[in-house]
């Protein structure tokens, strides 16, 4: 179908490398913290927006251009180091006060939760390791003589990112239960701002570093 080969394989590899922790994972766990599942949730959807559009450029042929060109890559790494300190300021001068709590997400305060949505799909896109990872891993399962590699790499990306949604999502569920005593803590929720934060400035000052070597 469409040239797919090794589609068990596939699956196998897909889901291994879904439950590997990264910052994907910090992202979704500290929003699940913060906001209860609704965040969490809204933290994993924008992940998967993020994939998605990743997975149509590997189809389109915009991830080879980052590989291929030196200029793209260095641009778009970049803008990725300067949105994730972006976010980890962001995190370190809020307050408990100003947070929305899960019971309020639950009312229908939808402004977060949509700023969580988006947090995390431009963290994603912004991520040329992303786009390079379809890249590399997508076409090792389309035969080399299909007609339809776009479509194929299309199909695979979709199924590769539906896994790791259901993956995600149980990851905020988990978090935000077991959480749901830490967030009752203002001052609890103000050190997990701090730590989230200082997590995201320093990925974001570690791939401006690795930019300037």
């Amino acid at each position: 179908m469409l040239g797919i080969q090794e589609f068990w394989l596939f699956i196998i590899s897909g889901l291994l490398l879904n439950i590997t922790p990264g910052p994907d994972t910090a992202y979704i766990i500290g929003r699940s913290v913060q906001m209860g599942w609704r965040g969490g949730a809204a933290a994993a959807l924008g992940i998967c927006t993020g994939c998605l559009v990743h997975v149509f450029a590997a189809a389109l042929g915009l991830s080879a251009l980052l590989a291929a060109s030196s200029v793209a890559f260095t641009v778009v790494k970049w803008a990725g180091a300067a949105y994730l300190c972006f976010i980890g300021i962001q995190l370190l001068l809020s307050r408990p006060g100003a947070m929305v709590s899960a019971d309020a997400a639950a009312t229908g305060v939808k402004i977060s939760l949509r700023q969580v949505l988006w947090q995390g799909a431009l963290t994603n896109v912004l991520n040329p390791k992303v786009a390079l990872f379809f890249l590399a891993f997508l076409p090792q399962f389309v035969a080399a003589d299909s007609p339809n590699k776009a479509a194929a790499f299309v199909l695979l990306g979709l199924i590769f990112i539906l896994n790791g949604m259901l993956w995600c999502l149980g990851v905020a569920a988990f978090a935000a239960s077991a959480a749901r005593s830490i967030r009752q803590s203002g001052r609890a929720l103000l050190w997990i701002n701090r730590t989230l934060g200082g997590l995201f400035i320093y990925l974001g000052v570690r791939v401006a570093m690795l930019q300037a070597r």
